[in-house]
């Protein structure tokens, strides 16, 4: 027996008698007639947590004042209860109705459920996963009421969303690293609401830097809205990442975006711009009749699967010859960027199918396009930016290292050995 006592004194107080409470439980669902009167009766999880709340928030008072509400004798200080108000709390129990209390001094400061708290447990985040899942606010309203039996305002989901803007604020503006191998931008059209209360709504772009560091890991730089592109755009875009200590880029892969290579050139001048070939592709093929498509297209395949570039340039030569003639055009678009084009030739042959497309940052874009499917019109450039924010919060969480990344980094130190030195790259 005494060794049974000495056990349970070792693993310190119990914070809640659960036999007690059980049995006080059961014994009230006998005297109402059994479970099934009882479940008819009672929203039995309601009340129980109902009378959790309001026990837990009357003791908080209790032991803040230093005596029970109707045991004055052993009140000792001059501040005392000041009335009573009630407020409701929603939760995945649904909607409650509970007892505040308050104090004549104004000091007493509620733990459980805070002054003007109105949700408890994860229900604020279950908002927030439901937002930055494409549904929009009447959605979210309709899914609550019928899921918990909440009527919720479009206020109240504005609200519980508007918390992540100061992590938004402190994401955009974070310390970067000080070199990315290489870094996708691309664009995402969204139709934005006109702030000057017209009613207009403009097409704007959200032009998404995503990029791989030193380390394998892909990471979202930045997220920057925009209604019309050009240099002094991307100038911008650049300077922000300069300003967060991004100081060098070995390989930048966009899909022709305007004013891209010349931006690109003006902040970060030893960088590598590589025009997606896959989309080379697709502008050279619109100009080709449907009969010649395929085979159009097995001439052109040697351009950018050749082991050199100058094996590179010789296929381009020989796609001239055969088609020049009759699509002269689409020959021409090869040969307006052609080093553009062909840059990933001077990388190594693991890297070239890595930076040769924008696939990476165009599957981001796929699934981010597909969680704001829902929205045909957002109200401002911020909504656009917070659910996007959300989404990419939520893919980080699944990208993983690179494969065969630690290979190809070795390479590049060879290649770049003052740009990729030890101190800039930091530890891996």
């Amino acid at each position: 027996m005494e060794a049974k006592e000495t056990k349970l004194a070792e693993a310190g107080p119990t914070v809640l008698d659960t036999k007690a409470f059980t049995d006080a439980l059961k014994a009230q669902v006998k005297a109402a007639g059994g479970t099934a009167a009882f479940y008819k009766q009672n929203d039995i999880i309601k009340q129980l947590t109902k009378a959790t709340f309001q026990a837990m928030l009357d003791t908080e008072m209790e032991e803040h004042l230093g005596y029970a509400a109707k045991d004055r004798e052993a009140k000792t200080e001059a501040n005392s209860r000041n009335g009573k108000g009630t407020k409701k709390v929603r939760g995945d129990f649904g909607e409650l109705e509970i007892e505040t209390q308050r104090d004549r001094d104004g000091t007493f400061e509620p733990q459980l459920i805070k002054k003007r708290q109105k949700s408890v447990g994860d229900f604020t985040d279950k908002i927030v996963s439901l937002y930055a899942r494409g549904m929009t606010t009447r959605e979210i309203e309709d899914h609550l009421r019928e899921m918990y039996d909440i009527e919720v305002s479009p206020q109240f989901v504005s609200r519980a969303t508007e918390r992540v803007q100061s992590e938004i604020t402190e994401w955009q503006n974070r310390p970067l690293e000080a070199v990315y191998p290489v870094v996708y931008v691309d664009g995402l059209r969204v139709s934005v609401r006109s702030g000057n209360n017209s009613g207009t709504i403009i097409k704007k772009c959200v032009y998404i830097v995503l990029g791989i560091s030193c380390a394998g890991k892909q990471e979202v730089l930045g997220l920057w809205v925009e209604e019309n592109e050009g240099a002094k755009f991307w100038l911008k875009v650049f300077n922000d990442l300069k300003a967060r200590h991004v100081e060098d880029i070995i390989v930048l892969c966009g899909d022709g975006l305007k004013g891209l290579p010349q931006a690109v050139e003006s902040v970060y001048p030893k960088t590598d711009v590589q025009l997606c070939v896959v989309h080379q592709i697709r502008n050279a093929t619109k100009f080709v009749s449907y009969q010649d498509r395929r085979k159009f297209c097995a001439d052109m395949r040697p351009i950018y699967t050749s082991p050199t570039i100058d094996a590179a340039e010789f296929a381009l030569l020989e796609l001239e010859e055969k088609w020049g003639p009759k699509y002269p055009m689409s020959i021409a678009s090869w040969k307006a960027n052609w080093t553009l084009f062909t840059a990933f030739y001077k990388y190594p042959v693991e890297l070239r199918k890595t930076i040769y497309t924008t696939n990476a940052i165009e599957g981001l874009n796929a699934q981010l396009r597909k969680n704001t499917s829902n929205r045909k019109v957002f109200p401002n450039d911020e909504s656009v930016i917070k659910i996007l924010f959300l989404n990419i919060e939520n893919f980080t969480k699944k990208w993983t290292k690179r494969h065969g990344w630690d290979m190809l980094m070795n390479q590049l130190s060879i290649m770049f050995p003052e740009r990729l030195a030890p101190n800039k790259i930091g530890e891996l």
